[in-house]
């Protein structure tokens, strides 16, 4: 058993597809099948179930799988380890950002990346908080920006900044002219909502004390969100870094829950710490203009 099976077997739980697991590991498909026909009979037992039309996974499979994983992020993180021992602040660094942070964010950070950081290469993946996590603890990522404290306790967080919620109405709505708006003082029959994964929405949830069968969810992203609320369609509330213009009033929000840490995970083993915190300074003081 190597490395180069261990990392065909999890490109193969990936993808349950011999073609695309093969290009995701730059190998001809039979190469890759072949290898892991091997190490299924070196193991003595099927990691899959093959058939003509579909690739499944095994209960044993799942948990070897597993194991890979476990083995492949120690051995990446002793090349990182040794590759920062010469330069910290140099090579790949793959950071994630959840949906409602990445597209305002992304733009205020990335030219004092370029400049102050100009041997980093950076590589940013969007998505939602429990697959970013997940990315992250399996090694995929280096560092997430998200809103909520990291559930694994092999993850650990650098709070970077607090960012303010801004309830968002159309115009002519009745708190339209208010100069502050009080969480309570809002409706929550009104109360649009991102769908189920999203932080923000859990967040909204409990700022404005609502439960989730009063408020209208949307399969949508932010942006569309604020697009139905310009439309009339309700009131929402949105992180102060996503304000824009257009047919909105955005009035500033008090009360308990108003606002949400921003903060910087990584995983407790991480060997470059000086990446970390040059990443959490830029970011911080974005996050601060």
């Amino acid at each position: 058993m190597n490395i180069r099976d261990l990392k065909y077997v999890v490109a193969l739980k990936d993808n349950l597809h011999f073609g695309r697991a093969a290009k995701a590991c730059h190998v001809s498909q039979p190469a890759l099948s072949g290898q892991i026909a091997k190490l299924e009979a070196r193991l003595g037992v099927s990691l899959f179930e093959r058939s003509k039309k579909s690739v499944r996974i095994t209960a044993i499979g799942v948990k070897i799988a597993a194991h890979a994983e476990a083995l492949l992020l120690i051995v990446s993180e002793i090349e990182t380890l040794a590759h920062a021992t010469k330069d910290p602040l140099s090579g790949p660094f793959r950071l994630g950002m959840i949906a409602t942070i990445g597209p305002y964010l992304a733009p205020r950070i990335l030219g004092e990346i370029h400049r102050q950081l100009p041997r980093i290469e950076l590589t940013l993946v969007e998505g939602m908080t429990h697959d970013l996590e997940a990315a992250l603890a399996a090694g995929r990522l280096d560092a997430v920006v998200q809103a909520t404290a990291p559930l694994s306790p092999a993850l650990v967080k650098k709070p970077l900044y607090d960012e303010p919620f801004l309830v968002a109405l159309p115009e002519g709505h009745r708190l339209a002219k208010k100069a502050n708006i009080r969480l309570d003082e809002i409706d929550n029959t009104e109360l649009l909502l991102l769908a189920d994964g999203h932080c923000l929405r859990d967040q909204v949830l409990g700022a404005c004390g609502a439960s989730a069968a009063k408020v209208n969810t949307r399969e949508t992203s932010l942006e569309t969100l604020l697009a139905l609320v310009a439309a009339g369609d309700g009131v929402t509330l949105l992180p102060a870094m996503a304000a824009r213009t257009g047919k909105l009033v955005l009035k500033p929000v008090s009360g308990a829950g108003a606002a949400r840490q921003v903060c910087l995970t990584y995983r407790q083993s991480y060997p470059r710490p000086a990446a970390i915190d040059a990443l959490a300074k830029i970011i911080r003081q974005a996050g601060h203009g």
